[in-house]
């Protein structure tokens, strides 16, 4: 099977021969052609090989960057932009309709609506529900959080790290553990998360949101940025109520 990868960072010839000697001693590899005029390279393999893979082939030359161009995930990416807005953010809207009927239901219950105690049980199944996607396929969910997030890019087991941080929060919002400990740190994650979203969708970067891990390809846009600003909002307005 041949794959085509976009190429940064070459600059002269020098440049595309250190990228396809790299390329070339990657296990799998059969063949590697690269283009310094159209910054791409033409990867012929033996079964496929993950992106990461390649990522970490160029990783001791920091200058150079390898991007997927008409594999899988861009087939993908492009089969999203046929389907209408709804078709393709169905299932976030659902797993939101889920989590807000069900913790409405837990306040009709009670008898009254307390708001900061929606809110908590709100962001414990906005938590729960996510990390279980992110669990699903860890690995791949790592791999996609690469692409975007300013820590996974420097430290690539932060993708491990931050799912189950997402787990552990929501159970901490489930049993209302030190509030102030609780919201302190979703605030400053989310805070950190945020960044990288924001830069995808303002560079237009036509890149797999990692939200819901890889069970479902749902393109990064603004909706990811409302989820994580949600979040940040309740957690901070949570914090100033305390």
């Amino acid at each position: 099977m041949t794959h085509k990868y976009t190429v940064t960072g070459m600059t002269c010839s020098n440049c595309q021969t250190k990228v396809q000697d790299l390329l070339s001693k990657v296990p799998g590899v059969k063949n590697v052609e690269v283009d310094l005029v159209k910054a791409e390279a033409t990867i012929e393999m033996e079964k496929h090989i993950p992106i990461l893979d390649l990522k970490s082939a160029l990783k001791p030359n920091s200058q150079y960057s390898i991007e997927e161009k008409n594999g899988m995930h861009a087939m993908l990416m492009n089969e999203e932009e046929t389907k209408s807005w709804f078709a393709t953010y169905k299932p976030i809207l659902l797993i939101f309709g889920y989590i807000i009927a069900v913790t409405v239901l837990v306040e009709v219950v009670n008898g009254t609506f307390e708001w900061m105690r929606w809110m908590r049980h709100f962001m414990a199944g906005f938590f729960l529900a996510f990390s279980f996607f992110k669990l699903l396929n860890l690995q791949g969910f790592a791999e996609s959080y690469f692409s975007y997030d300013i820590i996974a890019r420097k430290w690539f087991a932060w993708g491990y790290v931050y799912a189950f941080i997402e787990l552990v929060l929501g159970f901490a919002y489930l049993v209302n553990f030190n509030p102030f400990l609780t919201n302190g740190i979703t605030f400053v994650v989310m805070n950190v998360s945020i960044v990288g979203v924001l830069k995808s969708v303002l560079y237009k970067r036509k890149i797999k949101c990692a939200c819901l891990g890889t069970v479902f390809n749902i393109p990064m846009s603004t909706v990811t940025i409302v989820e994580d600003a949600l979040m940040i909002a309740m957690s901070l307005l949570t914090l100033i109520m305390l």
